[in-house]
């Protein structure tokens, strides 16, 4: 299953197309604001060691390297599960049977997804028909409520 979500990209006032997969990814999964996930990621973006591979740093618009978006996820306390390995092939596809219940970050090839109860949340359905690889996710707490409930 699929539901279009911008994760509150519209609703910060941003309009238009554009790369920011693993904004909406983490703003979804974790229940935080668009706005402060972008924030975040810029702010952890300025700390990137620059290198010769690398063709710039990481942007909350336009792409975010993995090692930003990891650091950013243990930050609000998301644990890595790997699904991939070095002559493993893929064992997890995007498909609702193959993934845990809960609030997942996906990292699949140059895009970041997230899934929400088996329930993808994203601006476009990038299971690819149920044969996309997985190469792991992050599982997230729950959000805390918000104390006016």
């Amino acid at each position: 299953m699929w539901v279009m979500d911008d994760g509150g990209r519209a609703a910060a006032g941003y309009r238009g197309v554009t790369g920011d997969c693993a904004t909406r990814a983490v703003a979804i999964a974790s229940g935080r604001s668009y706005r402060e996930i972008y924030d975040r990621i810029n702010n952890l973006a300025r700390l990137e060691r620059r290198g010769k591979r690398k063709k710039g740093i990481s942007d909350a618009r336009t792409g975010v390297y993995p090692a930003t978006m990891r650091k950013l996820l243990e930050e609000i306390g998301a644990v890595w599960v790997p699904t991939m390995a070095i002559g493993s092939g893929c064992t997890v596809h995007v498909r609702m049977h193959e993934l845990p219940m809960g609030r997942l970050v996906l990292r699949l090839s140059k895009h970041f997804t997230a899934c929400v109860d088996g329930v993808l949340h994203d601006t476009f359905d990038p299971s690819r028909g149920g044969t996309r690889a997985v190469y792991g996710y992050w599982v997230l707490p729950e959000p805390e409520p918000d104390e006016d409930e």
